[in-house]
């Protein structure tokens, strides 16, 4: 059990040292940041839902070929 504690404490504190070092270090201001993190957020949000789409269309295109009919083999 103090192992985990302990590897706890040290996840927080690390987690808190590594946010305070990005935040210091980096090179825009926080609203230039925000920005920036939402517009790439977007950004990847839309190529997702493209990439389902065509995704689910190809999906879709197999099913319907499976579900046809199928010709008997020709003797």
């Amino acid at each position: 059990m103090r192992k985990l504690i302990a590897f706890l404490v040290g996840a927080a504190l690390g987690s808190l040292l590594g946010t305070t070092l990005a935040l210091l270090m980096a090179q825009y201001s926080g609203t230039e940041l925000r920005n920036k993190a939402q517009n790439r957020y977007q950004e990847i949000r839309s190529q997702v839902v493209e990439a389902g789409a065509a995704r689910r269309a190809e999906l879709e295109q197999q099913l319907q070929a499976l579900r046809s009919p199928r010709r008997p083999a020709a003797p």
